[in-house]
């Protein structure tokens, strides 16, 4: 794969037909259910947009293995060729009750390899992107700088809710000990909080649709991508997360092995 700037301009465009299917959408009836339990909804948008993603990827690289959070398949990471990661609706119940704060991402691997990334905060109209690939991540056409490398007491933590709600991984320790704790309900808005410094650290359990696109440009820009859970580093595997700066990882690592110790 060597023409990687027409790769990206071809995911580019799926992008914007995507996000005008999504607007028109918002003035229809929106079909609601439920996956594995009523917070874990899926809708008839999340499934065209995926459908439309998947014919768009077949006419273009038809030999490109695809992973969809509404069409999953057994595939392996490590086969040769393209592998697109897709997430057509990534927070689907602020879609359903806001219609705001949700994003559409894909994450595109060659060879094994991450090469690109792209998260689309959808009501913005802002696409970050980049990756390996171009060795930069972008908002738009402005290039993103590595963010500052801030403790935890200096910036805002994001932490999902199941985490808060028991305590997993001593989560309220690390919330104490930060400037505040926020939570988006989405992990490509999370994500984009991190890339864009708003935030030091995004800590969350995430299938691999919602963790592929983002941990491409955290760690091109820098940022630390650790697996709390131990889990195999497997892209195609679910885990818990932590999305951070290096002083923050630093710091919460310690919170979270003080608590498994004591």
């Amino acid at each position: 794969m060597k023409d990687f700037e027409e790769l990206d301009l071809k995911v580019k465009s799926w992008f914007s037909e995507a996000q005008n299917f999504i607007f028109k959408s918002l003035k229809n009836k929106i079909n609601v259910s439920t996956k594995t339990d009523r917070t874990d909804l899926v809708t008839n948008v999340d499934k065209e947009v995926e459908k439309f993603y998947i014919s768009k990827i077949k006419e273009s690289y038809p030999d490109a293995k695809i992973l969809g959070e509404e069409s999953k398949k057994n595939i392996s990471h490590q086969d040769e060729g393209l592998l697109f990661i897709i997430d057509p609706i990534d927070g689907t119940m602020n879609f359903v009750k806001q219609q705001d704060d949700f994003a559409s991402m894909i994450a595109i691997y060659y060879n094994g390899k991450p090469v690109l990334g792209y998260i689309l905060e959808v009501m913005k109209n802002e696409l970050y992107w980049g990756g390996p690939a171009f060795k930069k991540v972008f908002c738009n056409d402005i290039q993103l700088e590595q963010p500052q490398d801030k403790s935890l007491i200096e910036g805002l933590v994001q932490i999902c809710f199941p985490f808060v709600l028991k305590n997993e991984f001593n989560a309220r320790e690390i919330a104490a000990q930060s400037s505040g704790l926020r939570m988006y309900g989405s992990a490509g808005i999370e994500y984009i909080k991190v890339l864009e410094g708003k935030c030091v650290g995004y800590l969350s359990k995430l299938r691999t649709w919602d963790y592929a696109a983002g941990n491409i440009l955290a760690n091109t820009l820098g940022l630390s991508v650790v697996n709390i859970d131990e889990n195999k580093n497997d892209v195609l595997s679910s885990k818990v997360v932590l999305i951070s700066t290096k002083k923050t990882k630093n710091e919460i690592l310690s919170i979270i092995n003080d608590n498994l110790n004591s």
